[in-house]
């Protein structure tokens, strides 16, 4: 695709949430012509300032677009979306999933769209609303690579895209990322925990490690979060659930046990009903939860104000 004719681009973007807002708004601000659709109509509504043009009905999104994107909170919801979709969509358009599923649902979402000869790539990312507001957004993407080369100055626009295999791969890759993610804040908790409760300044304990082989963005970022008790959302807990159950899920389907993903996985679920749109740095309130009278720190807890 030539550079000159990228702006002329018509994309539907579906699901206007914390990370579609930003998301869509950088693309309508880029000069693409972004047609944004949400169940709820208001959220789309919103996104008029950008530039975007809100639509009430999924037909009218979709029937012209060249790319469709859609940022959903579920494989269930992207399927549902894809089946309502599928009779207004133009042969040959090219469908970028950029929700975290299940590796078999993207492989299922891509045989349902080649059967209605439209086109899919898989693409998940990570680095949470300030990634997607900064359009420094990791993403990383599954299809063919001529697929990818059509997608890549669009999400570019969002993030550093990076093709990493056929259809389905990106959520492969992404479920790593959340092993990772979902481990190593954990983990930070762990530690700053066991610091105060052996004695030691957490905040200063942080400090010293900084910049040895522990050094982390989840360190920096995720261990200031819970000595300041900030467990406004970014990622939240009921994300980071999903992702962990999908990663379960795809090591079962690949003959794997993952103990530590096991462990994480149980360590979110038992703040999930109480918790569920608190920060994902909220494992530090799991590991208060089985360790009754420790603390750390003595500020304030700062919680979602919808946070059951």
């Amino acid at each position: 695709m030539q550079e000159a004719t990228l702006t002329t681009l018509t994309i539907a973007f579906l699901g206007i949430g914390l990370m579609g807002h930003p998301m869509a708004t950088r693309l309508a601000q880029a000069g693409w012509t972004v047609h944004a659709w949400n169940r709820s109509p208001a959220k789309a509504d919103a996104l008029r300032s950008a530039g975007a043009h809100p639509c009430s009905e999924l037909d009218d999104a979709v029937r012209a677009a060249d790319i469709v994107i859609s940022m959903l909170a579920s494989g269930a919801v992207v399927g549902e979306l894809i089946d309502a979709a599928l009779p207004s969509l133009r042969p040959g358009a090219l469908w970028i999933d950029m929700s975290s599923t299940q590796h078999g649902e993207a492989l299922a979402f891509h045989a349902r769209l080649a059967a209605g000869q439209v086109r899919f790539v898989d693409a998940p990312v990570s680095g949470g609303v300030a990634g997607a507001q900064a359009g420094s957004l990791a993403i990383m993407a599954g299809g063919a690579p001529d697929d990818f080369a059509e997608a890549e100055p669009i999400l570019r626009a969002m993030g550093r895209p990076t093709l990493v295999g056929p259809a389905g791969s990106g959520q492969v890759a992404k479920l790593c990322n959340q092993l990772i993610v979902g481990g190593t804040l954990n983990i930070v908790a762990e530690a700053l925990l066991l610091a105060q409760a052996a004695g030691a300044n957490p905040a200063a304990v942080r400090d010293a490690i900084r910049g040895g082989f522990a050094e982390s963005r989840i360190l920096e970022l995720h261990g200031q979060r819970m000595l300041d008790r900030n467990f406004i959302p970014g990622g939240q807990v009921t994300s980071q659930l999903k992702d962990l159950q999908n990663v379960l899920v795809a090591a079962a389907d690949a003959g794997l046990v993952l103990p530590v993903t096991a462990l994480v996985t149980e360590n979110y679920r038992s703040i999930a009903a109480d918790l569920p749109r608190a920060d994902h740095a909220a494992a530090l309130l799991a590991l208060e939860k089985i360790n009754p009278g420790q603390r750390l720190g003595t500020a304030p807890d700062q919680l979602p104000p919808d946070r059951c």
